[in-house]
C-alpha cells in the first residue's frame, strides 16, 4: 500500500495490525481517510486469484442468478434475472417483487420484518452462495402471488443477454441500435463485435448503450466497447490517460483509439446509467465526451463515481490477490475525478426512471424511451448530481439501490451490483 496506493497522503503514519482479525478489516482501517473523502469506497480489497480469474474469463458465479434492488419503501424487487440460472428457470424475472423469504414455505418472514431487524438480516436471509442452498420466496408479479422454492447453483453469467441484449429498435420511422452490457468480462468480446457488426451492416448510427446496472470489470473490454463506437476516430486520438502517483510515473500510459472491423461511427449515443453504473462503464461514457460533446448523453440517473483503477498484487501460494487503487483515469480532455458521478461532467443528460414494468430495451420502458427521445432530438430534464434531488424528482418509490451481501463479496458481486 505504501508503495502503490494512489492516495499515499491519506494512509495512517503507523497502524498496528495486531487488533485486526482479518486483512479485510485492516485494509478498511488503512483506507478510512480516503473513504471519508469518497476517493476509495471499498475499492481496495483482498480477493481470490482463482475466483477472480474464473469470473473475468468465463463469467463463473454461484447463486440464484438474479439482481435485487431495494427501494426507499423497503420493497425488494428483482431488477434482472440471468439466462441459465435458477431464478429465471423458476419463472422469476425482472419486475417481480419478493414479499417474504424463508428456509421453507412454513417459516417465511416478510421483507419488511427482515429489513426492520436491522444489520444484515435481509441479505443474510438469502443464505450462503454455495451450490444447493435452497430458499422459499413469496413472489408477486404479473402472474399473481405465489411461493417458489429455488436452489442456488453454479452458473455462467452471460454478459450480453440472449433475450434483449442486442436489438434494432424501430421507432418514429427510424432504426436505432440497442446494446445492453451487464459486465465487462472477456466473454463479452464476441457478443459486442456481433452487435456492432449488425448495426454497421444496417447503417445504424444512433446507438443506445445500456449500462444501468454495470459495475465495471476489465479495462480491456471497456477499450473494446469504446473502439466499437469509434469508427470515425483515428489512431492518433486519445481514448484515455492512465496516471499513477508521482513516484510511479514510469507506469503512466496513454491509450489511443483503434477502430475495429465492426466499428460504427455514431451520430448520437445515449448511455443509460444509474447509481450502479461504475468504473469501466464510466470509462466508456467519459471517453466520448471530448469527441461527441452534447451528442453523447447520460440517460437515467447519476452514475456511481469511480474514476480510478486497481492493480493486482498476488501472493499465489495463498490464492490471495490484493486489489489496490493505484491509478486515475482521464479522457482526452483530461476530464476525470468524477468521484460524485458523471452527471456534472457529461455535456448532455436526460433524467429517467428505471422502469421495472417493462424489459430493458423495450421502447415503453422509461429509460429506453428517454434514450430514444434524446436520439430523436427531443427536449428533456437534465440529471442532477445529487442523489436526494434525483429521488425527489423521480419520486422515492421508483428509486432503488442494489442489495449488497453481508461479509465478503465475490468478484461477481462487486462487478454485478445486486447479484445473489
Amino acid at each position: 500500500m505504501r508503495e502503490w496506493y494512489l492516495f499515499p497522503d491519506t494512509l495512517p503514519t503507523s497502524l498496528d495490525p495486531t487488533p485486526y482479525g482479518s486483512v479485510d478489516t485492516f485494509l478498511d482501517a488503512l483506507t478510512a481517510t480516503a473513504r471519508a473523502q469518497r476517493k476509495d469506497r471499498y475499492f481496495t480489497y483482498l480477493t481470490s486469484i482463482k475466483e477472480e480469474t474464473a469470473y473475468y474469463t468465463s463469467g463463473s458465479s454461484a447463486g440464484f442468478g438474479w439482481r435485487l434492488g431495494l427501494d426507499s419503501n423497503t420493497r425488494l424487487y428483482v431488477t434482472e434475472a440471468f439466462e441459465g440460472a435458477p431464478a429465471l428457470a423458476a419463472g422469476i424475472d425482472r419486475g417481480a417483487e419478493i414479499l417474504a423469504i424463508g428456509t421453507s414455505a412454513s417459516n417465511l418472514r416478510t421483507v419488511g420484518s427482515l429489513y426492520n431487524a436491522g444489520g444484515n438480516a435481509l441479505a443474510d436471509a438469502l443464505g450462503p452462495d454455495t451450490t444447493g442452498t435452497t430458499r422459499s420466496f413469496q413472489i408477486r408479479d404479473a402472474a399473481g402471488t405465489r411461493t417458489v422454492s429455488v436452489a442456488k447453483t453454479d452458473f455462467t453469467l452471460t454478459p450480453v443477454s440472449s433475450r434483449y441484449g442486442v436489438q434494432v429498435i424501430a421507432d418514429g420511422g427510424q432504426r436505432y441500435g440497442y446494446v445492453n452490457l451487464r459486465t465487462f468480462i472477456d466473454t463479452a468480446d464476441p457478443a459486442l463485435r456481433s452487435a456492432f457488426a449488425q448495426f454497421r451492416a444496417q447503417g445504424i448510427t444512433n446507438i443506445i448503450v445500456d449500462l444501468r446496472y454495470n459495475g465495471g470489470g476489465l479495462v480491456r473490454t471497456a477499450e473494446l466497447m469504446s473502439n466499437l463506437l469509434g469508427a470515425n476516430r483515428n489512431t492518433s486520438e486519445v481514448m484515455s490517460y492512465t496516471t499513477f502517483r508521482s513516484e510511479k510515473s514510469a507506469e503512466n500510459s496513454t491509450t489511443f483509439f483503434a477502430p475495429q472491423p465492426q466499428s460504427v461511427a455514431p451520430t448520437r449515443v445515449a448511455f443509460i446509467g444509474t447509481g450502479g453504473t461504475a468504473s469501466a462503464s464510466e470509462f466508456v461514457i467519459n471517453a466520448f465526451i471530448p469527441y461527441l460533446h452534447a451528442n453523447a448523453a447520460l440517460i437515467g440517473t447519476n452514475t456511481y463515481g469511480k474514476p480510478v483503477g486497481q492493480i493486482a498484487l498476488d501472493r499465489a501460494a495463498c490464492d490471495d490477490r490484493l486489489r489496490v487503487i493505484a491509478f486515475a483515469l482521464q479522457n482526452a480532455a483530461r476530464q476525470g475525478a468524477y468521484y460524485d458521478g458523471l452527471a456534472n461532467t457529461v455535456e448532455a443528460s436526460c433524467r429517467a426512471a428505471d422502469d421495472l414494468a417493462y424489459p430493458m430495451g423495450d421502447p415503453r420502458e422509461a429509460s429506453t424511451r428517454s434514450a430514444l427521445d434524446f436520439l430523436q432530438g427531443k427536449s428533456c430534464t437534465r440529471i442532477g448530481a445529487s442523489a436526494s434531488a434525483e429521488a425527489r424528482a423521480l419520486s422515492a418509490p421508483v428509486t432503488r439501490v442494489a442489495l449488497t451481501p453481508s461479509g465478503e463479496m465475490s468478484t461477481a458481486q462487486r462487478e454485478v451490483p445486486g447479484l445473489f
